[in-house]
């Protein structure tokens, strides 16, 4: 009888105090609240790594959440890791992320596809392929300043800027019981 393989839970964000609560590290976010508060975070393959019995409707799966501290540009490197010590196959790899192109709060989940410009998911692709489950959170865009005075005080944010921003009081508000329903959407 074949051993069932873990399932590896990726959240995408950077490593330190200067990156917590931006908007590109809403995937460690989402791994905070699926892991215990009292979590025991271990340092492995370039990644923070705690194991846990992620609970479904109809059971525990073993799953090992990983938070890469390689930077998110070089994320597959940390991935491609725990994939091979850990023999996980790619159909068993999630990776959660944040995303521009969907309003804050909105989640889509999708197997495949490109990057969309994503320096993570680039990552990852170009070290262990593209077919893996993807959840993408959605951080929204800036909101473009308008009325007669715009075009005065007008700074166009980048989108490096904008998700390297912290979430605001209001956005957290509305972010928080989206990542407190994300177990229900693993299982």
């Amino acid at each position: 009888m074949d051993e069932i393989k873990p399932m590896l839970i990726v959240g995408l964000g950077n490593p330190g105090t200067r990156y917590e609560r931006t908007r590109h590290n809403v995937g460690f976010m989402a791994l905070d609240v699926l892991a215990e508060p009292d979590a025991d975070w271990r340092s492995e393959h370039k990644a923070l790594v705690v194991k846990i019995q992620l609970k479904t409707q109809n059971s525990k799966l073993k799953t090992i959440l990983a938070k890469p501290q390689t930077f998110m540009n070089l994320s597959g490197q940390a991935v491609q890791a725990l994939m091979a010590f850990y023999k996980i196959p790619l159909e068993n790899l999630i990776v959660i992320h944040d995303d521009v192109d969907l309003h804050l709060g909105d989640v889509r989940e999708k197997v495949g596809g490109g990057s969309a410009g994503h320096n993570g998911i680039r990552s990852i692709d170009a070290s262990v392929g593209n077919n893996y489950r993807r959840i993408r959170l959605g951080v929204g865009r800036p909101e473009k300043q308008e009325g007669i005075f715009s075009f005065f005080n007008f700074r166009p944010v980048s989108t490096a800027d904008w998700v390297l921003g912290k979430f605001s009081d209001d956005e957290l508000k509305k972010i928080n019981p989206v990542l407190a329903n994300l177990a229900g959407m693993i299982g």
